[in-house]
């Protein structure tokens, strides 16, 4: 929902420096909000907004590094979905503004919620 509002908002005013205030605090808000979701359902060893843990535990946990290795798949994908998003929403933003990046984000998103919805 925050990402929609901030869609519309970087639609609505773009360029304006009122305009980059505002989608800064409205998606801190919702990252924060991530982080406290993912937090409350107990995902195990995969943060939403620390990558630099996620490639320690992959590193720490490898069989290189004297761990099983039982959870790479895992965080292999996250990291790979983090740099495929990064490399994705920078082309979008120097390409296109900050409209159409935020809206494929709140549209991904609400898809992932209605898929994921009821999974526990």
């Amino acid at each position: 929902m925050f990402l929609g509002i901030s869609a519309v908002v970087a639609f609505a005013a773009p360029g304006a420096t009122a305009t980059a205030y505002t989608l800064i605090a409205v998606t801190a808000f919702a990252m924060g909000l991530r982080n406290a979701t993912v937090r409350k359902l107990g995902v195990p060893d995969l943060t939403t907004t620390v990558l630099t843990m996620t490639l320690t535990g992959l590193a720490a946990d490898s069989r290189a590094g004297g761990g099983p290795g039982t959870r790479s798949p895992r965080r292999t994908a996250s990291v790979v979905a983090m740099v495929a998003g990064a490399g994705i929403g920078a082309w979008l933003v120097l390409h296109h503004g900050l409209g159409i990046p935020l809206a494929v984000a709140a549209g991904l998103v609400a898809l992932l919620a209605v898929t994921a919805s009821g999974r526990e």
